[in-house]
């Protein structure tokens, strides 16, 4: 699951995507509402967590155009203690919820697990490629003939192939995407998880298979 997280203050944020990364989600963090405007113009997302009080343009704006272009990806706006007027104008713009700084962290997790589940069906939560099954909610991937809880990182990797099957994705893609920019991480991580993910694969007995196309990257596609 791809989250957006626009959130201006630089602390608060890292700690939310480590947080986040570390409940298992895929998470873009930009800290001004231009930034966030030209992410939602390019990328899909399944939630939005849009702090209000942000440079260029402010998240009640970037809320209104979101709606305006008919995206109804579910938003929760950040909101400062006191800022009443500001979240009763966001959710008539089209807010799906919103929380005060400061939170708790199960508490965002909660209204995160609410905004989806309200949007989706459960068997939205489903990818489906071959005789594989991921499973969103639970992180784990199956086969007729077996059923593997995956790791943080292996997860957001097969989703986002699954996501995309057939589709080469390169290997920084990887990279910016789940370890994200400021990682001190070298790409042989990502070399790593495929390796791993390919053996999980190939025990499950799934007709996929995860392809190294040479200098370009990797796609996941039926045997």
């Amino acid at each position: 699951m791809r989250l957006l997280l626009c959130e201006d203050e630089i602390q608060l944020s890292k700690a939310l995507v480590a947080i986040l990364k570390h409940s298992n989600y895929s998470i873009d963090a930009v800290y001004n509402g231009q930034s966030a405007l030209e992410y939602l113009e390019t990328e899909n997302y399944d939630v939005v967590l849009l702090d209000i009080m942000m440079p260029k343009v402010d998240g009640l704006t970037v809320l209104k155009e979101l709606r305006r272009k008919g995206n109804m990806v579910p938003v929760i706006m950040l909101t400062a203690l006191g800022q009443v007027d500001d979240k009763v104008q966001g959710l008539d713009l089209g807010a799906n919820d919103y929380l005060t700084k400061p939170f708790e962290t199960k508490e965002l997790l909660a209204r995160i697990r609410a905004v989806t589940r309200n949007q989706d069906s459960a068997a939205s939560s489903l990818l489906k490629l071959g005789n594989v099954t991921l499973d969103r909610a639970s992180f784990e991937v199956s086969s007729p003939l077996l059923t593997i809880k995956l790791a943080n990182k292996e997860f957001q990797m097969l989703e986002m192939m699954m996501l995309n099957p057939r589709y080469v994705i390169p290997t920084e893609k990887f990279m910016e995407k789940i370890w994200g920019y400021d990682s001190d991480s070298e790409l042989q991580v990502v070399w790593v998880c495929i390796s791993t993910l390919r053996k999980k694969l190939i025990n499950m007995e799934a007709n996929i298979q995860i392809s190294v196309k040479r200098n370009t990257g990797y796609c996941l596609e039926e045997k």
